[in-house]
């Protein structure tokens, strides 16, 4: 076959394709763009109508008793808690759920002497729900014939009588040191102590009671035996290692000195004059 033939075949063609048309400069008007591309006066005229729909049931809503508080919901913590909740929240009843001042609701709570913490939740259509996390009792504070429920926290939180709470270790203070239901001790070591009580859970019920006394804890068991935990650190470990320690205590023993925990030592005479020794591990 000629060359030239050769050549003509391996020829591809090449077609030009007509490119679609496309805007120049000169070509764009602002006006033509925005009825091509921006919202019609109808679709503006409907949004702005399901707007104003919208705005109109919130303040209806908000106004009215659709959504009024018939129910207030307490959940954590006992009745009694239940009940101070109740009677904080009373002027809510009747209120609507829509628009609620949240941070006024917690606030009102958070100011109970039983109350640790609180959250709220809207249960449309009538009802309030609040979660609280309660202060936990641990002790009952003494002064003189007056006493108050103490929590693990230090914090008072009742008024009491004296009989009340039996098994509630007591702390003693001093006839001149001011109480204030609501507020935390913070004076004489007490709110050490009912701490330390606090963290002694069940154990507790064998405490009668609690003192904290330059730097070292004691506890006066309902047996008269003196237990000595030293300083206010690992009072859980302390508190195990008495537990064990009690059955094999020998007779006669006045006291039992756990402030470290590792070796821990039986004796006798009074406490007053024990001296809480201190670990070699600094």
């Amino acid at each position: 076959m000629p060359a030239r033939a050769r050549l003509a075949r391996s020829i591809v063609r090449v077609e030009a394709i007509p490119l679609r048309w496309r805007p120049s400069l000169q070509d764009v008007h602002p006006r033509a763009w925005l009825a091509r591309f921006g919202p019609t006066r109808r679709s503006v005229a409907v949004g702005l109508g399901v707007l104003a729909l919208a705005l109109g049931g919130y303040l209806i809503a908000r106004e009215s008793s659709l959504f009024a508080i018939d129910r207030i919901e307490v959940r954590g913590g006992s009745r009694q808690v239940a009940r101070q909740v109740h009677g904080a929240l009373a002027s809510l009843v009747g209120k609507p759920l829509v628009g609620l001042d949240g941070s006024a609701v917690l606030q009102k709570v958070d100011a109970l002497p039983t109350v640790v913490s609180a959250s709220y939740d809207r249960a449309f259509p009538h009802t309030l729900r609040i979660t609280v996390v309660a202060e936990r009792p641990a002790a009952v504070l003494r002064r003189g014939p007056d006493s108050w429920l103490a929590s693990t926290r230090g914090r008072v939180m009742e008024p009491l009588r004296s009989t009340a709470a039996p098994k509630l270790p007591r702390i003693w203070i001093s006839t001149r040191t001011p109480v204030r239901t609501g507020a935390e001790l913070t004076v004489t070591g007490a709110g050490t102590a009912a701490h330390a009580a606090g963290l002694a859970g069940a154990f507790g019920a064998r405490v009668a009671s609690v003192a904290y006394e330059n730097g070292s804890l004691v506890f006066h068991l309902h047996s008269g035996l003196e237990l000595l935990l030293g300083d206010a650190g690992d009072i859980k470990l302390k508190v195990a290692v008495a537990s064990r320690l009690l059955a094999i205590v020998p007779t006669g023993s006045t006291y039992l000195d756990v402030s470290i925990p590792g070796r821990p030592v039986s004796g006798y005479g009074s406490p007053l004059t024990f001296t809480p020794r201190s670990s070699s591990r600094g």
